[in-house]
């Protein structure tokens, strides 16, 4: 039997047509809702991340790096596509068994053993951006679960640039993760 989870990775207002916002992550909202969808109608578990900074983000690390302010916690940049939030998940402010969120402080989540079952054999991420969070989210997951088959579907990905959306699915296929609809 296949246990499969969606990771929909930093699908937020700033990374789609906020502060660095691109058409590219417009266009695959749809795709992504469906794929959310597919998920929720087969009662399988859908995991949202959202990239989280505070108020100080420009004196970290990567604000000194990446210095545009976004995804600051509580801003309207911050929360997830409000069309991707289904009933009876977080926008109804619940969270059934199936769907939860994980604020993450960084580029990859490091705590996934936590929340990925024994009995999970399949992950699909999908989200934004494929060269930042994406790949680094896949990478992460392949190094703590190398027995799982971890997918990610590129025509539900986006990334900084076409070139870079390119070479991160291009490494994650020589990471030996499964890479679809490239």
């Amino acid at each position: 039997m296949r246990n499969k989870t969606l990771i929909v990775v930093d699908m937020q207002n700033d990374f789609i047509d906020g502060a660095l916002g691109t058409k590219e992550a417009q266009e695959i909202v749809k795709n992504v809702r469906e794929k959310i969808m597919q998920y929720r109608n087969r009662g399988e578990r859908v995991i949202f991340t959202r990239d989280t900074h505070g108020k100080d983000y420009l004196s970290t690390s990567e604000g000194r790096k990446l210095p545009v302010e976004h995804c600051i916690k509580g801003t309207k940049g911050w929360e997830i596509e409000k069309s991707l939030l289904l009933p009876g998940t977080v926008a109804a402010g619940t969270f059934p068994p199936e769907v939860s969120i994980i604020d993450k402080p960084t580029f990859g989540y490091t705590g996934w053993g936590e929340i990925i079952t024994d009995e999970t054999t399949e992950i699909e991420l999908a989200g934004l951006c494929t060269d930042i969070c994406v790949v680094s989210n896949a990478l992460i997951l392949k190094a703590q679960f190398p027995n799982v088959e971890i997918t990610v579907d590129a025509s539900c990905c986006a990334g900084v640039t076409p070139e870079s959306h390119r070479a991160a699915l291009m490494t994650m296929k020589s990471c030996q993760i499964h890479v679809m609809n490239d």
